[in-house]
């Protein structure tokens, strides 16, 4: 593993799965427009899965030219449309306990955004220029940022389900294989953090989640990832300190209906993204905030 980049900036934004969401975007961009004003420096980096329910030329184009000037990584979504492979499907690597119904939808989804792609070859040329992963040196800390885990773009190591299950000792093992004091990633939709030590020392993981669509219970509004020394502009779903550093979910709240009203144009009723996502972007899901607060898997040991 290459050397960690060391980032001088105030706060750093880690967006994963905002999904082709132009109206969290916006959001996200007025958020850090916000911190700048109060004097801190700002850097944002997508960790993947920023396209997913943008299938419409005008909105693909938009939404990449927007992202890409910004520090980006590849999710699995950008990795199946820099490369296609008719045999991946989605590329999300669906675990057994997703429905095959919603894995059916998801590779049909994929395929439809693939053919806007197609059409859309600089922005493919750049897709495929993008890292799989970052590590960062932030506030004396070192962070890795993945999207899925430490073993796979497409991985499921990290998500709730898997944490909840098992304690998840591959958890402490990557803590240990890679160095890093914060692990955060993505890609699994739900989101999930973890305090706690590995061989007496603290370490810290984070799952956003998603950016562009609603994560808590009757709620729309996406999360982000915010590591920061300087107290948060708003009041954090959760947060946790490790040395000096603030980490926390922060909320996004976009035009949700302003956002149906184009979903409602791009994937109409009886489509496969209005029968898997339409209900999750107005309700969110059945999580509540208590639960990010939770640790799922303890004092990670040998």
């Amino acid at each position: 593993m290459k050397s960690p980049e060391e980032w001088p900036d105030d706060v750093v934004y880690l967006v994963g799965g905002l999904y082709g969401n132009p109206f969290a975007l916006d959001e996200i961009e007025a958020m850090a427009a916000g911190e700048r004003a109060a004097g801190r420096s700002v850097r944002i980096l997508f960790n993947g899965d920023f396209n997913w329910f943008n299938a419409d030329d005008e909105l693909f184009t938009a939404i990449n030219c927007r992202i890409l000037k910004y520090d980006a990584m590849l999710g699995n979504v950008e990795y199946e449309l820099a490369t296609p492979s008719p045999e991946a499907g989605c590329g999300c690597a669906y675990p057994e306990f997703v429905e095959e119904a919603v894995v059916e939808r998801s590779n049909r989804i994929m395929g439809q955004l693939q053919k806007v792609a197609g059409r859309h070859g600089g922005v493919q040329g750049q897709l495929r220029q993008l890292p799989r992963w970052r590590s960062l040196i932030l506030g004396g800390l070192k962070v890795l940022v993945l999207h899925g885990d430490p073993e796979s773009l497409a991985g499921w190591g990290l998500s709730r389900e898997s944490l909840l299950a098992s304690g998840n000792r591959q958890l402490a093992d990557w803590f240990r294989r890679t160095g890093a004091d914060v692990i955060a990633s993505t890609h699994t939709c739900l989101p999930v953090t973890w305090s706690g030590e590995v061989d007496g020392q603290r370490r810290l993981f984070m799952n956003n989640g998603s950016a562009g669509m609603g994560n808590l219970q009757d709620d729309g509004r996406g999360l982000i990832t915010r590591l920061s020394a300087h107290p948060s502009l708003q009041t954090p779903v959760v947060e946790h300190q490790l040395g000096s550093m603030k980490l926390s979910l922060e909320s996004v709240t976009f035009d949700l209906a302003g956002w149906l009203e184009l979903f409602d144009r791009l994937w109409p009723p009886g489509s496969d993204a209005e029968l898997s996502y339409r209900q999750r972007i107005i309700s969110g899901t059945g999580l509540v905030a208590g639960d990010l607060r939770q640790s799922p898997c303890g004092t990670l040991g040998t």
